[in-house]
């Protein structure tokens, strides 16, 4: 059975709110700072049992009963203290610790080592308020910090000598070797002596589970420093990836529960907004939101919201955090984003127009989706149908990347809804024409031709191949469609010629589907790319092997404008002939013969029209077949067909 370290249990308390846990035992209500319920240890009528976040406790007046959460679950479920412990973890998804003989010697380091820390923080403390920390008490001072904010946050400072930090902690017990461990000092890879990692800056404890000192960061006064702000390295307290900047005050910040977490850029954010009222503020440490920060996060507050400056660097920082939040967003569990005056951090803002205009920003947040939608419509011009398929096909990757199933289905829904809000036009009114939509714009759709000046078609619902309707002779609907696959991985310049083509093509294969996801997304990345770097790219996605499969076809290598020796003109002309053939035997053909049939049934003449223009159309195939197959077709004579076809059974649908 492991040892629980005190670490282990302060963590595990640190991760979980005592009202939600037993909140889940005990009806709470909440009165004041603290939640109030019946006891769940008597019989009572008047509520004698409370709840405090804030201590992490709970006490119960009418049985005198008091503890934790642990405790709870030991008492009300008749758990052991093993079994208690274990339930919450799996609940606050944090591993239970390997029992290891050294379990106990790596517990008693840590706790060297935050004390450690501890030592350094008070001596910090102190340093800052002597004659050499004068320069940073001005530097505070000149930034509206008070004593109550360097007394909330313990803020400090690290002296300018090499070895003042080390010799005071030596004097006080600590070895080298703790203090290097720590990241307090740090050891030269030449044997030189050991030197104070931090040398002339502001410093901010950072604090882990018990509130306990894990690490620092300092801002240099030095303006010619090499880095302005430099944090303590990665030790065996600190893991920079899974701590956020005054997350354990935020998290149970008395009278503020309700208020969202805010996620700024730096300590001196964080510091001001305090200042200003707004106690759950956090920073993530210089770096860009990960995957546990998030997981912190969203256990204390449903939709935190992220502050950035409005400029194009903060912007873009807002567009990173996205890309890393979506796939990991859950029903109930998301992001919002507040952008500042362009050229304003927080700490800016609450000291020139005071915490009226960040509460301001705040109520402006907008929702993940709509920052979403914002930056993928602006970065792409959305002047043809081919751009506009471009971003449709962009927005349908980035919700595939949704992990959770409910979440990745609203998100495809909501765009698809913004996508017809915006590019579809208003619905014919009464008597009026029939309206032009690009919602249903694919090659393979039906067709009505609108009467208004200026009006296109009106696509409807795709044909479906009736039963009987089937192919005789002539290559699998899989050597077709490969034939057009293959032909873009030996030419990549024919899909920038025949753009339209290849982003409105729809496959039945779905392996070919995604070898043609993955080159519209190479070439749109990169333009310029050959046929050797686009084949590179695709053995590294999962399209490989069906890459290998259309490469290796034997039968398609007979085909000239298939071959990579081809010159562009004959390989564009082959791919035409190939594209109108696919085309006529995977739906046209079962639209002209539904549609002829349907004018048919009506008894009207225009069947006849439609009839003779459907036989020139399977003659005018015909022909684009031999052509796919020789490379001597003529794509003119099967548009043009098409043409008539459409406009025989538009005369139908029009009357």
């Amino acid at each position: 059975m492991p040892r629980f370290t005190p670490d282990f249990l302060d963590e595990l308390k640190a991760r979980l709110r005592p009202s939600d846990v037993i909140g889940r035992y005990v009806k709470l209500k909440r009165q004041g700072n603290e939640w109030a319920g019946l006891s769940p240890f008597t019989k009572e009528k008047t509520p004698s049992f409370f709840v405090n976040d804030q201590k992490g406790f709970y006490h119960c007046f009418s049985s005198g009963k008091h503890g934790d959460i642990i405790s709870f679950l030991q008492e009300t479920q008749r758990l052991t203290f093993y079994e208690a412990v274990e339930r919450l973890a799996e609940e606050a998804g944090l591993p239970l610790p390997a029992e290891t003989p050294g379990e106990a010697a790596r517990a008693e380091r840590a706790t060297g080592l935050a004390e450690a820390c501890g030592a350094a923080a008070a001596f910090f403390a102190k340093s800052l308020h002597r004659n050499q920390g004068r320069g940073a008490l001005d530097y505070l001072r000149g930034r509206d910090v008070t004593d109550e904010q360097i007394a909330a946050f313990g803020i400090g400072y690290a002296p300018g000598g090499r070895s003042e930090l080390k010799d005071y902690l030596i004097n006080k017990g600590f070895t080298e070797e703790i203090l290097i461990e720590a990241g307090l000092i740090i050891k030269p890879d030449d044997g030189s002596p050991t030197f104070d990692r931090f040398r002339n800056r502001v410093m901010f404890p950072i604090t882990g589970a018990r509130e306990r000192v894990i690490a620092f960061g300092g801002r240099a006064l030095d303006p010619n420093a090499r880095a302005k702000y430099l944090n303590s390295p990665e030790t065996p307290l600190f893991h920079k990836g899974s701590v956020l900047y005054n997350f354990g005050p935020a998290r149970i910040a008395t009278g503020d529960e309700k208020a969202p977490l805010i996620i700024c850029e730096g300590y001196m954010d964080v510091v001001a907004l305090w200042g200003a009222g707004f106690k759950r503020a956090v920073a993530p440490l210089g770096t860009a939101l990960t995957e546990g920060q998030l997981a912190l996060l969203w256990r204390v507050c449903d939709e935190p919201v992220l502050c950035f400056d409005g400029d194009k660097a903060g912007v873009k920082a807002a567009h990173r955090s996205i890309d890393r939040a979506l796939p990991l967003i859950k029903p109930g569990k998301s992001l919002s984003f507040a952008f500042l005056p362009q050229g304003q951090d927080p700490d800016d803002l609450v000291r020139d127009q005071g915490a009226s205009a960040f509460g301001a920003v705040l109520e402006e947040a907008l929702p993940l989706v709509d920052v979403l939608w914002d930056r993928e419509v602006q970065v792409r011009s959305l002047d043809t149908p081919e751009r506009r398929a471009a971003l449709k096909a962009h927005l349908r990757e980035l919700v595939k990347t949704i992990t959770d199933k409910d979440v990745r289905g609203a998100y495809g829904n909501e765009l698809a809804r913004r996508l017809d809000e915006r590019f579809a036009p208003q619905r014919r009114p009464p008597g009026g024409s029939w309206r032009q939509s690009n919602r249903n714009s694919g090659p393979n759709q039906g067709w009505r031709r609108g009467k208004g000046r200026g009006q296109g078609f009106q696509f409807t619902e795709p044909a479906r191949p009736t039963p009987g309707l089937k192919r005789r002779g002539g290559p699998s609907q899989w050597s077709r469609e490969a034939a057009l696959i293959l032909a873009a991985i030996h030419h990549p310049l024919l899909v920038e010629r025949q753009e339209s083509a290849f982003f409105e093509l729809d496959l039945a294969d779905s392996g070919l589907k995604s070898i043609l996801s993955e080159i519209l997304s190479a070439i749109s990345s990169d333009p310029g790319l050959d046929s050797a770097g686009l084949k590179s790219h695709l053995l590294e996605t999962g399209a490989a092997g069906s890459m290998e499969r259309v490469l290796n076809d034997s039968e398609l290598s007979k085909h000239r404008f298939l071959r990579p020796e081809t010159e562009i003109e004959d390989v564009e002309q082959g791919f035409r002939n190939a594209l109108a053939h696919h085309l006529f035997e995977s739906t046209l053909k079962q639209e002209v013969h539904r549609s002829a049939s349907q004018i048919f049934t009506d008894g009207d003449e225009s069947w006849k029209a439609a009839a003779a223009a459907r036989e020139e159309l399977v003659n005018a195939n015909k022909a684009s077949e031999t052509g796919a197959q020789s490379d001597e077709g003529s794509p003119g004579r099967f548009d043009d067909a098409l043409e008539r076809m459409k406009e025989s059974v538009e005369q139908k649908f029009n009357r």
